[in-house]
């Protein structure tokens, strides 16, 4: 048997049968030689067990919530596969789909990460190759992007100008829903961030990649479809409160000198504001 091209690490949280969909619909993804490995955070891995073994899939449990980054990490050690990928468990893989993927990671050779197109369950294409969010984009896109979607903070955040959405091109980051990275940048930037629980390990990804000389590209041959996270839909705050915790983490770190110390307390505070309002707003009235 030939040693696999890719290692296929696929996070898992309680999971429902989306998980068994997931790996099913891998199968028909590639006819390269792929290890799939299943790493679940949760307390309970009886349903990723069963899924393991209906599809030849490694299990790691992590024995406690190491988060998604912490968890990819875990999954991708251990290999000598060249290529990694990274995904949600609520994916379905289109026919196809990581052999364009590792195709474009041929026609690329600077490429350190390559996502798919997206697409939400409604086939809607999901904004997952955007531009890094900066000081500017980040507040433009933040106070304004559900009142006014179409402001040019969040046009340049989300790429919205591009004319052609299925052209292959560079982004400053891409969803880590669905990944597909080159081992030796990932391993050259020391892999995710586990400081980040969840949300903006692959913003910092992506920017520790750019920063290293690697590129992100967006294969829109390649497409996949995400239920867009089935594990939190039932804990709002949860998420809204993880989500500008990372955020703060993130901008933070862009601005690290002791003189932008305003810059990076008026972000956590302004962020703390915006989390309360959404998790307030998310709450039955």
């Amino acid at each position: 048997m030939s040693a696999p091209e890719v290692r296929v690490v696929c996070v898992t949280y309680h999971p429902g049968p989306e998980l068994d969909e997931f790996a099913s619909s891998l199968a028909d993804a590639t006819r390269r030689p792929v290890e799939l490995v299943l790493v679940d955070n949760g307390t309970d891995a009886t349903v990723a067990g069963d899924v393991a073994a209906r599809h030849g899939a490694q299990l790691l449990v992590a024995g406690r919530n190491l988060g998604y980054g912490g968890a990819a990490n875990l999954g991708a050690a251990g290999s000598s596969a060249p290529w990694i990928v990274v995904a949600n468990p609520d994916v379905v893989w289109a026919a196809g789909a990581l052999d364009a993927l590792l195709d474009g990671g041929l026609r690329h050779p600077g490429a350190g990460a390559l996502g798919p197109r997206v697409l939400n369950p409604d086939g809607t294409t999901y904004p997952s190759a955007r531009a890094l969010p900066g000081l500017g984009r980040g507040i433009g896109h933040a106070l304004l992007g559900r009142a006014w979607p179409g402001n040019p903070w969040t046009s340049a955040y989300l790429d919205a100008e591009r004319a052609d959405p299925d052209a292959e091109r560079t982004a400053g980051w891409l969803s880590g829903s669905c990944l597909l990275l080159r081992r030796a940048a990932f391993e050259q930037v020391g892999g995710f961030d586990d400081g980040y629980f969840m949300f903006f390990e692959d913003v910092d990804l992506g920017d520790r990649l750019g920063r290293a000389g690697w590129s992100s590209v967006f294969v829109p041959s390649a497409v996949v479809t995400h239920a867009q996270g089935t594990s939190w839909r039932e804990r709002p705050e949860a998420m809204i409160r993880a989500h500008h915790a990372s955020a703060a983490r993130y901008l933070a770190r862009r601005y690290p000198r002791w003189y932008q110390w305003p810059v990076r307390t008026a972000l956590r505070i302004g962020l703390q504001v915006r989390a309360a309002i959404q998790v307030r707003r998310s709450q039955p009235s």
